[in-house]
Formats: structure tokens, C-alpha cells, sequence
């Protein structure tokens, strides 16, 4: 993931490395990630249950079932929580934002350490989500 100079002198950009998680997948041929040197980001992340692969019956179980799958790729990518710059979130109504704050809070409790969020509003979320999210990591 380290940078190589060149014979001109000038740094040529680190490989680019796919970054996938055991029970968690797109329909589509995507990772659940992308890793260019210390820059990561996600593809879309649902809150399905592990077990049966579809979205969870409850919000609240889709915010823990997502958060969960966050910390999985950020950590199969070599990174931790504590790498994570930022997370969008979309989410169906705002009343939901209570749901979402109980699992960020656990996994991000240092008021002083949490990365941004930002949740955005997504009536049109398809197959049963009710929320999703993509996230930013810098793992140095």
C-alpha cells in the first residue's frame, strides 16, 4: 500500500486493492471497499441480518446490523474505527436518528473522537432498508 518512486523521480500512485467481508456482498460484481494507500472507502452498506442475508425487521436492528458491517470492512481493510473520517447515512425518516444514535454512541464514545456524520433523507430506499450508509477511512 506504500507509494514507489519512479525512475523520473516522481511517486507513482499505490495499486488500487478490493476489499471484501466474508457474509457481506453486493448483488452487484462490487466490493464491499476500496483501498488506494491509506484512503478507504465503502460501497453501500445495508443492515442486513448476516443469517438470512436480507434487510433486519427493525430499525434498530438495521443500524446495529450496518454499524457492525462498517467496522468489518474498515478492519478487513487493515483499519480500525478509529480510522473512520466520515459516515453518510441515509435513512428513510429522521424520526430514525435515536435508533442510529445508540449503536454510533457505543461504537464512537469519545465525544472528542467521533468521525463527521451525515445522515441524509432516502424515501425510495428499495428491498426492505429502512437504512444504509458509505463511509470515508484514513488508515495511516
Amino acid at each position: 500500500m506504500n507509494t514507489v518512486t519512479t525512475t523520473l523521480g516522481r511517486a507513482a500512485p499505490a495499486a488500487r486493492t478490493s476489499v471484501y467481508v466474508a457474509g457481506f456482498g453486493h448483488k452487484n460484481p462490487i466490493p464491499a471497499g476500496c483501498r488506494v494507500g491509506p484512503l478507504l472507502e465503502s460501497g453501500s452498506i445495508q443492515g442486513n441480518d448476516p443469517a438470512t442475508g436480507r434487510p433486519a425487521e427493525t430499525i434498530e436492528a438495521q443500524c446495529r446490523f450496518m454499524l457492525d458491517n462498517v467496522r468489518r470492512i474498515v478492519e478487513a481493510a487493515g483499519g480500525g474505527t478509529q480510522d473512520i473520517v466520515k459516515i453518510t447515512v441515509w435513512m428513510k425518516d429522521r424520526r430514525q436518528r435515536p435508533a442510529l444514535n445508540v449503536p454510533w454512541l457505543e461504537m464512537f464514545p469519545d465525544a472528542a473522537a467521533r468521525p463527521a456524520r451525515h445522515a441524509i433523507i432516502a424515501p425510495e430506499l428499495d428491498m426492505g432498508r429502512l437504512i444504509e450508509c458509505s463511509f470515508t477511512a484514513w488508515i495511516a
